[in-house]
């Protein structure tokens, strides 16, 4: 059996899920049996329905279990979003690796427990779910909300190092996310990476929050990512990982901006790739 402790707004997790869909394709016919742990990073990961609802978009077709009480991470002595597992026929732990990365190793550790034979699986990961480009990202994940809020700078786009990051207009740094009460209001970014993720959520279940992207004060062009159009515009309609940039070409320091058209969304953590 593989565990894998996954929530549904970490990119970490959601560029291994390429691999793990691959394994459970290849391998389940011979006793993989692949089990994931959602242990929910923010509240609004805890609700059921909004587990399914991504689960079934990210084309998810084995068991997840909630552990919206972390008790399966505790039992693990878990400390990682993704994580995962080998547990043999008799409960005993064969091997773990924690984040993204030795894919191939993790498979040679599959294909040892289970007796596979064969040739390994072929992967190609693509849209988001693809690796990180590791070799030119130099931004780290970004939390906004109180509790682990680090980087911010002053008001506005103007004067940021890299790595620093801005609110303006009328918001409400809560401990898990920064809320914009009144619209129009932005966030500010001062990045090196190919792409730029942002999880978001509207704080009216059902209600869409109109945004647009500038990329050093316009719009992205080919830059843009699948939740926005070359013209910068999309709109945030439910809670999870929205893709904002991916750079086609070089990778360098550049000025993300993104503004609200409609109050009500709340704003959890930058990430990367």
């Amino acid at each position: 059996m593989a565990v894998q402790f996954c929530t549904y707004s970490c990119v970490n997790w959601i560029r291994t899920l390429p691999y793990v869909r691959a394994w459970v394709s290849a391998y389940g016919d011979r006793g993989l049996v692949v089990v994931g742990a959602h242990a929910p990073e923010f509240a609004f990961e805890r609700e059921l329905e909004g587990v399914r609802r991504a689960m079934g978009e990210m084309g998810v077709e084995h068991p997840i279990v909630l552990d919206n009480e972390y008790a399966i991470w505790r039992a693990f002595d878990n400390h990682y979003w993704p994580a995962l597992y080998l547990v043999d026929g008799d409960g005993g732990l064969r091997y773990e690796h924690f984040g993204e990365g030795a894919y191939g190793e993790t498979e040679a550790a599959i294909r040892q427990l289970l007796g596979a034979e064969g040739e390994p699986v072929r992967v190609e990961a693509t849209g988001i779910e693809a690796a990180a480009d590791w070799d030119t990202l130099g931004s780290p994940e970004t939390y906004l909300g109180a509790a682990r809020g680090e980087g911010r700078g002053g008001e506005g786009a103007e004067g940021l190092a890299l790595n620093e990051w801005a609110l303006d207009g009328k918001w409400t740094v809560e401990e898990e996310a920064a809320v914009l009460d009144a619209a129009a209001g932005s966030i500010a970014y001062r990045f090196q990476a190919r792409d730029v993720n942002l999880v978001l959520t509207p704080t009216t279940p059902g209600a869409d929050v109109r945004f647009t992207v500038l990329l050093d004060g316009q719009p992205p062009g080919d830059a843009h990512g699948i939740d926005v159009n070359p013209l910068g515009v999309g709109t945030v309609s439910e809670p999870r990982l929205y893709q904002l940039v991916r750079q086609p070409g070089a990778v360098s320091e550049h000025t993300f901006e993104i503004t609200f058209l409609d109050p009500g969304v709340r704003a959890y953590v930058f990430t990367f790739g």
